[in-house]
């Protein structure tokens, strides 16, 4: 079995590739860990490979806040610089630095 690299790290920022919005990383997954009903909600052509990283994100879009769950595959960074506006974001994260947030440390 193959042990899969993530691109992007928790505290990233990402948008993604197919759908207008964006988030920060909270968690990642190595390969998919979600419900089989979730993944066959996907539409079959759009329905990403299930062995490669998934982030689990505080996403926005249009100013309504949501959860997500997303593909390596779909995701770019996003250096637009601009804060993400997430009710969650300072509940698990300590602060902005960069183009990323970070966690507090131990």
């Amino acid at each position: 079995m193959s042990i899969n690299k993530a691109k992007f790290s928790i505290g990233d920022v990402v948008k993604h590739r197919h759908f207008d919005f964006r988030g920060v990383i909270y968690d990642v997954d190595f390969e998919f860990n979600n419900t089989e009903e979730w993944y066959q909600s996907i539409p079959k052509d759009v329905r990403p490979r299930k062995d490669q990283p998934f982030y689990h994100l505080l996403a926005e879009s249009n100013e309504v806040t949501y959860e997500a769950y997303v593909s390596e595959q779909n995701l770019l960074s996003d250096d637009s610089g601009e804060p993400v506006k997430h009710p969650l974001i300072e509940e698990i994260f300590e602060g902005k630095k960069g183009s990323g947030y970070f966690k507090p440390s131990n």
